[in-house]
């Protein structure tokens, strides 16, 4: 069980206070295996997950065995995260000793959202050294803050690095993706991330455009630089999932989550506590060199043409993969900041 606030924005003031309810019947919530359920006792009220946040961390204090909260927990730290808080600490301090190795396993596996949502940090404080020790062994779980109690996590997710955000909201009309690729190419070209602007605007571009068409609500486009990594979103009020959808060459729609699939570094899509949901994206993405520093001329060349290429017409897709399956992913700490390329895409947009 486990129920985040309603209110659409949590962080206006401190919010503390215990908020219980069912979520199994979600349309989010994956069902549950047969190998961790078959046997174990329902849930009771005694074994949840609660909610609290306290300026921009969300706490999720867990209560009962582990393995009856560890799939309620993985969800409440989705919603934790849709929200973009500061970071999102779990607290594991009332779960009983002695959790099946299954229940840590899986919570382990939590360490993927920190690892696909740079700049904000997950932490569990747990006093049981078995549970921290397999958190700490799994390849998952070292992307997991972990510590014996609430001050030192609360202390490590407070001392990461401020992500640089910029968020813009949008309406479900049709120029939304226009809008939606002009506010990705400023903010990139603004933080040093000229070699971005392509492929990060064609996968924001196909983003907006599957919710403009398919949610039909008011939408927020946020980017985020943090640690080398660039991560986008955007967010309505539909529940309504994206599907990927494999169209042959000379269809001119349906291809756009295998565009952001190609293009991204990784990508996915998180509910929110409204009942709408989040699509992101993340890129890699390193500040560019100082322009006294000596510079490879190939790689920028490579993001003018595509952004030459993009220009033209977001239909053009095929030709923009094809152009990009070369070197699908440029490095950008090779490059410098230039706004020759943002003016090559604003003029062939327009």
């Amino acid at each position: 069980m486990v129920q985040p606030p309603n209110s659409p924005n949590i962080f206006s003031a401190d919010f503390d206070h215990h908020v219980v309810c069912q979520t199994r019947s979600a349309a989010h919530v994956p069902t549950e295996p047969a190998a961790r359920s078959a046997g174990r006792p329902a849930v009771g009220p005694q074994d949840r997950v609660t909610w609290r946040a306290k300026g921009r961390v969300v706490v999720l204090e867990v209560a009962g065995p582990l393995g009856d909260v560890v799939d309620n927990l993985d969800r409440a730290i989705q919603l934790a995260l849709a929200e973009r808080p500061r970071g999102v600490v779990c607290d594991l301090l009332a779960v009983p000793e002695g959790a099946e190795p299954d229940a840590m396993q899986v919570l382990a596996t939590a360490g993927r959202h920190a690892r696909d949502w740079p700049g904000i940090p997950v932490a569990v404080a747990c006093p049981d050294p078995r549970v921290r020790g397999a958190l700490s062994n799994h390849p998952l779980g070292r992307h997991l803050i972990v510590a014996e109690s609430m001050l030192p996590a609360a202390s490590a997710v407070l001392a990461t690095p401020i992500s640089a955000v910029d968020c813009l909201r949008l309406a479900p009309h049709p120029t939304a993706p226009r809008a939606s690729r002009d506010f990705i190419a400023r903010a990139l070209l603004r933080w040093g991330l000229a070699p971005l602007v392509p492929a990060a605007s064609l996968v924001v571009s196909e983003l907006v455009t599957n919710s403009t068409i398919h949610a039909g609500t008011d939408l927020e486009l946020s980017v985020a630089w943090n640690l080398g990594l660039l991560r986008v979103t955007v967010r309505d009020n539909s529940p309504q999932l994206p599907r990927r959808r494999y169209s042959q060459l000379v269809d001119v729609h349906g291809r756009g989550l295998s565009v952001v699939a190609a293009l991204s570094r990784a990508f996915g899509v998180l509910p929110t506590a409204d009942g709408g949901k989040v699509v992101w994206a993340v890129f890699n993405g390193r500040p560019a060199k100082p322009s006294g520093q000596q510079q490879d001329a190939q790689p920028q060349t490579r993001a003018r043409d595509t952004a030459r290429a993009l220009a033209h017409s977001p239909s053009q897709v095929v030709d923009v993969l094809a152009h990009l399956s070369d070197n699908p992913r440029v490095e950008p700490e090779r490059d410098h900041h230039d706004e020759s390329t943002l003016n090559i895409y604003l003029e062939g947009t327009s």
